[in-house]
């Protein structure tokens, strides 16, 4: 096997429009891919310098159903100022929390989404 990295991961979005305002706004992410191609929008953003991106999957693209993907961890720095961001943002979100391998928290994007913010322990 020859896999060096995830290219992207599908997100799927009722509102792509709203979903981009999320991402960017809330997540501070960057817009990697934003055009039109059949049969939709082809829509992309990433945390700045991140080799996977997150592709925000509208209304037929794929028959995928908005706020099924769970489990995406995304790492952070700093965990607890990334909360008080999302809360002060209107996003409901669970902890932070202490775990064996880390600080972490769990929130939904807008469409229900689940994903989670991670500071990893020293040396883990």
């Amino acid at each position: 096997m020859n896999i060096t990295h995830a290219s992207f991961v599908t997100l799927p979005v009722a509102d792509q429009d709203r979903a981009l305002r999320f991402y960017t706004d809330v997540l501070g992410f960057d817009v990697v891919a934003d055009r039109e191609m059949p049969p939709g929008r082809w829509l992309q953003v990433a945390p700045r310098g991140a080799q996977t991106v997150f592709t925000l999957s509208g209304p037929g693209m794929g028959g995928f159903v908005p706020g099924e993907s769970r489990g995406i961890m995304l790492v952070t720095t700093d965990v607890d100022a990334d909360c008080a961001r999302l809360t002060a943002a209107g996003v409901e979100v669970d902890g932070p929390g202490d775990m064996p391998w880390g600080r972490m928290a769990s929130f939904r994007d807008p469409d229900g989404n689940g994903l989670m913010l991670l500071t990893e322990k020293e040396g883990f």
